[in-house]
């Protein structure tokens, strides 16, 4: 019961992405396309969203859950690390129509096919542990 919570965050997350159009191949295509600002808007709002979000937890001394410190360690900024994993991950956004976010959304909507790129992603996520140690980094 005490997750009742998250079920309703991923809820109204599905409604605001479908509500958004965020969901829709067409509005990924015409991204892709640079046909239209659409999706870079919900984009640059998310990163606006999200680096205030960081902020305030770094303020504030956010806690998790389970009441522990949020710690945000640093990354180096690896060039060709981010290059290649951002176009591995654009490839894959712009073959099927859907990042994470909207991949659940569209179980929701009924879409069953999105199902074998949900396993595909997870297959993928799977081979990338397995090869995290022998992969340049």
């Amino acid at each position: 019961m005490k997750f009742i919570k998250f079920l309703f965050a991923g809820i109204l997350f599905g409604i605001v992405m479908t509500k958004s159009e965020a969901v829709s191949w067409f509005r990924i295509q015409e991204m892709f396309r640079f046909e239209s600002f659409h999706m870079y808007g919900i984009i640059g709002t998310a990163v606006v969203l999200g680096a205030i979000s960081v902020a305030l937890i770094k303020k504030l001394k956010g806690k998790t859950i389970a009441g522990q410190s949020i710690r945000f360690n640093p990354k180096s900024m690896s060039i060709p690390r981010y290059l290649l994993g951002g176009t591995v991950f654009g490839l894959g956004w712009a073959m099927t129509g859907a990042c994470p976010g909207p991949m659940f959304t569209l179980i929701g909507h009924g879409v069953w096919s999105i199902l074998l790129v949900i396993l595909s992603s997870v297959l993928g996520t799977y081979a990338y542990g397995a090869l995290r140690s022998k992969l340049p980094h």
